[in-house]
């Protein structure tokens, strides 16, 4: 996509410097251009764009400089880092799974009743029952 509304305005300036909060479209443009520039890393067998700056910058010369000008210099070194953690966890999953591991559900949330379970005896609090608590701390 590579196509930043305001390449050479203060606007993508700031966007790039962090000064300026990106748009909804700026945070669009911004994801294209790193998808494109991590799929041209596949394709070159590039993991890690930080280590390996020199054989990116030949591999994908213009993606690279379209993910670059298109997003906030933080998210270029962030979506870098995430990049090469993912394809980490992604492969020790897969290592994992050869080994014969099971894959677990795991799913956390605030049950609205303080959790309790069918039987109505869970051990967590509502916010109600938080809020006595405090109060009665309180008073004491």
């Amino acid at each position: 996509m590579g196509w930043w509304p305001l390449a050479s305005s203060s606007r993508g300036d700031e966007i790039r410097s962090g000064t300026a909060i990106p748009t909804r479209h700026e945070r669009a443009v911004c994801w294209a251009a790193r998808d494109a520039y991590f799929a041209c890393l596949d394709a070159h067998d590039i993991l890690d764009a930080n280590k390996d700056a020199a054989a990116a910058r030949r591999a994908c010369p213009r993606q690279s400089d379209d993910f670059e000008r298109d997003c906030a210099a933080a998210w270029v070194k962030y979506f870098k880092q995430w990049r090469v953690a993912d394809i980490q966890k992604k492969r020790r999953l897969d290592e994992l799974r050869r080994q014969g591991a099971r894959e677990m559900e795991v799913s956390t949330a605030f049950a609205p009743d303080g959790g309790a379970g069918a039987s109505g005896e869970g051990k967590g609090k509502g916010k109600q029952d938080i809020q006595d608590l405090l109060e009665r701390k309180k008073a004491t």
